[in-house]
């Protein structure tokens, strides 16, 4: 009976091992994939025009508020403003002022979805041709090396950054 338990017990573990040893990893770095891509260069251009378009806007807005306030100080110092002639004005750079910073906030926030927009369908691509790679070569894991800290103990594994170049035509 010790003998059947323990012929029982064997059989496991070397299910267990060989289940084990079968598995295999790769890692990418994703951070220089991305970098690497022709269509990555395209959408930051496109981005960084965008960007400029609307800070240009954003820069004559705070012109425009400079030049009224320079006058308005100047307009308080020479006394030919009244106290109500004061307040209505200081009112009235003050909304400016504050449609200055919601601009600044929009722009930040148009940025960024501009931003997904165009990286998306890059990101879509390069999840596939990392699918397909790990369809095709066993892997049950693909790690990103490109997160600092992302993995703390890792046996060796196979870098796969340039089969997924080579899948997305770029390498």
């Amino acid at each position: 009976m010790l003998k059947q338990i323990g012929g029982i017990f064997l059989l496991v573990a070397m299910t267990f091992t060989l289940a084990n040893a079968q598995k295999k990893y790769g890692h990418v770095n994703y951070g220089n994939l991305l970098t690497s891509l022709p269509e990555v260069s395209v959408a930051n251009n496109s981005l960084q025009t965008y960007q400029e378009g609307l800070i240009a806007k954003g820069e004559a807005m705070a012109k425009e508020f400079q030049t009224e306030y320079g006058k308005f100080v100047s307009d308080v110092q020479s006394g030919i403003l009244s106290p109500v002639q004061q307040q209505e004005r200081q009112t009235a750079l003050e909304k400016k002022q504050n449609e200055i910073i919601s601009y600044e906030q929009l722009v930040a926030q148009q940025v960024q979805t501009k931003r997904a927009e165009l990286m998306q369908p890059i990101m879509t691509k390069v999840e596939k041709a990392i699918a397909e790679i790990a369809k095709e070569g066993g892997y049950e894991l693909i790690f990103d090396t490109s997160v600092f800290n992302a993995v703390l103990f890792a046996q060796e594994t196979d870098d796969l950054l340039e089969a997924v170049k080579v899948k997305l035509g770029v390498g």
